[in-house]
């Protein structure tokens, strides 16, 4: 059985340490959430090991509270303040909109570094790209791997813009931290447990995609993954789901923003590109899910969509993705409703 204990506002260091030496003794683990108005402690063990009126009766304790769902420390009785998440001078969770863009594979260094400035100057605050291709046909183009890793890093000088790219499995975590500001966890690895687990283990953002038949439970419970394993920096990324809708590559879930956000205390940022499939539908998308509050886009550009290696027919063109801006900049400053 698991808990959060919640102390008072003018709840002691001595004090919170007392109630951690007391759940230790017991047995439990614990994680420590210092928020602004009051530090809450996570406990997972078992609860009959402990008496909960003598826990709720030491100094500095406001109240001891179950926590009957499967996921602990990413859910709202844990923390109720938003996690926001900081990558390099950008903050994801704090009210913003934070746009991440860039074509969908690192085709060439010339190429990748003209996209990167015209999304920087169209207004994108971070750059995506992958480096690692994973493609459902072992035809396909599988990405430049390190180089392309080099590549994303270059850009990062040029534009000074933080870089996004995709961690496929345990082996290249580490090579991808080198280089990346977030590592990238795709719909197809949601559920790469040891890979969530290594992850967790690295001092760097995650984006964690929504698999494509994955419910919000089972969503959150890979994010749980990460943060038990010590990263708290968890980006939750709505992507779409499989439906039996054919005409769009995916069925974009707008509703998991909301749900997220009462569920959770992480960021949601939206990737409309993959959630549709059609670039026609990306913007109108896009501007729905700003509007549904989510923390920030990941958009899919590239120079010729009909020449791309990967995701073509979804990708933006520059000329589309500054004028998805402008309209987002109309909608930012009027307010989301």
């Amino acid at each position: 059985m698991n808990m959060v204990v919640v102390m008072e506002k003018n709840a002691s260091n001595e004090e919170i340490e007392q109630v951690q030496a007391r759940l230790r003794q017991a047995g439990f683990k614990i994680h420590l959430s210092r928020g602004v108005e009051r530090t809450i402690i996570g406990a997972i063990g078992d609860r009959s090991q402990v008496d909960l009126g003598f826990l709720e009766a030491l100094p500095g304790v406001e109240k001891v509270v179950p926590v009957m769902k499967p996921f602990k420390l990413t859910s709202r009785e844990f923390k109720s303040d938003d996690t926001v998440v900081t990558v390099r001078d950008r903050k994801i969770g704090d009210g913003g909109v934070q746009i991440i863009a860039g074509p969908c594979a690192v085709e060439s260094r010339e190429k990748y570094l003209e996209v990167a400035m015209l999304v920087k100057e169209a207004g994108a605050t971070m750059l995506r790209g992958g480096a690692f291709k994973p493609r459902t046909s072992p035809y396909s183009f599988q990405g430049l791997e390190e180089e392309g890793l080099k590549i994303l890093a270059e850009a990062r000088e040029l534009t000074g813009l933080p870089v996004v790219t995709e961690v496929m499995d345990q082996r290249s975590v580490e090579l991808v931290a080198r280089y990346a500001d977030v590592l990238q966890i795709g719909a197809r690895n949601m559920q790469n447990f040891f890979l969530l687990r290594e992850v967790g283990q690295v001092d760097k953002p995650v984006v964690l995609k929504r698999g494509p038949s994955a419910t919000l439970e089972e969503w959150i419970m890979a994010a749980e993954y990460i943060v038990s394993s010590g990263n708290p920096q968890v980006i939750m990324c709505e992507r779409g789901i499989r439906t039996f809708e054919n005409y769009t590559r995916n069925t974009l879930d707008l509703s998991a923003i909301p749900a997220l956000k009462r569920l959770t205390h992480l960021p949601v940022i939206v990737d409309p590109s993959h959630g549709t499939g059609k670039w026609r539908l990306v913007e109108p998308m896009a501007l729905a899910a700003v509007v549904a509050g989510c923390d920030g886009l990941m958009i899919e550009v590239h120079q010729n969509p009909a020449e791309a290696l990967s995701d073509g027919p979804q990708s933006l063109t520059p000329q589309n993705f500054a004028h998805l801006m402008t309209r987002l900049d109309k909608l930012l400053q009027n307010g989301r409703v």
